[in-house]
């Protein structure tokens, strides 16, 4: 579990909450029960409307990933992958039929039970840029429906506080609660506001970082079983895969685990 979502959402709302004190207000009037269920309701059932039923399973899931998701390196599977390329050279291609059995990344393995079957390289690469292309599909849905909560919700706050102040003519003739409606009213801008922005516009990005992660380690394996397939040697499927790392990346070549 990578806590930076967790971490940068409650910073945020510190800092929120403090400004608040300091101020001289009270934090605990902001969570007013009306505002927050119409605004987190009305943007929920938006974001739904534009999607499928059997859409909504999907985006629980990408909530949950958003929040507690591991983030993923692009070199995690150097290592291993440059162990196989070795013993690709001392057995063959052949030879690491027991190792993709061991293997636990999916995509690596069915990469390596490809190559092993000896599928045509240009069919091989086809056929694994095809599992990429789904992946970042399918994680781009689940990014741009928070993103697209994330625009609703501001609107749906607004709409509130139409609502409440609608609500504030209704009682005029009784001035002494007008302060109390007033500030009800605005309660649903600001949490359309602080939601969009603290909690469904991060959640997206994280979903999209998340996903450029994962899709540049399974860009790695992919040239790195091309590589092996082709009878590059151990030092060139190293430096190749280090080449495609970003600046920075630790990319060892050695002591990883070994696949078999």
């Amino acid at each position: 579990m990578d806590p930076m979502t967790l971490i940068g959402i409650a910073l945020a709302f510190a800092a929120i909450f403090t400004s608040a004190i300091l101020e001289g207000g009270n934090p605990m009037a902001m969570f007013f029960l009306p505002p927050m269920l119409l605004v987190f309701g009305g943007a929920l059932g938006a974001g739904l409307a534009g999607n499928t039923l059997k859409d909504a399973p999907k985006f629980g899931k990408a909530a949950i990933k958003s929040l507690a998701g591991k983030a993923v390196q692009p070199d995690r599977s150097l290592g291993t992958v440059v162990q196989l390329a070795e013993q690709a050279r001392r057995e063959g291609l052949l030879g690491l039929e027991e190792a993709a059995a061991k293997v636990d990344d999916p995509f690596l393995k069915e990469a390596l039970e490809l190559a092993i079957d000896g599928t045509d390289p240009e069919d091989l690469q086809d056929v694994l840029m095809g599992r990429i292309e789904a992946k970042k599909a399918a994680d781009k849905h689940g990014a741009k429906f928070f993103a697209d909560l994330g625009a609703y919700a501001p609107t749906v706050g607004i709409i509130g506080t139409v609502l409440g102040l609608v609500h504030v003519l209704e009682n005029l003739s009784e001035p002494e609660t007008l302060g109390h409606l007033i500030a009800a009213a605005f309660l649903a801008t600001l949490w359309g506001v602080l939601s969009a922005n603290v909690l469904f516009l991060p959640m997206a990005a994280r979903l999209k970082r998340l996903s450029e992660l994962e899709v540049a380690s399974m860009e790695v394996v992919l040239e790195g079983v091309l590589a092996i397939q082709a009878g590059s040697s151990p030092r060139v499927v190293a430096r190749k895969l280090a080449s495609l790392l970003p600046p920075g990346t630790a990319a060892p070549a050695t002591g990883a685990k070994k696949a078999a």
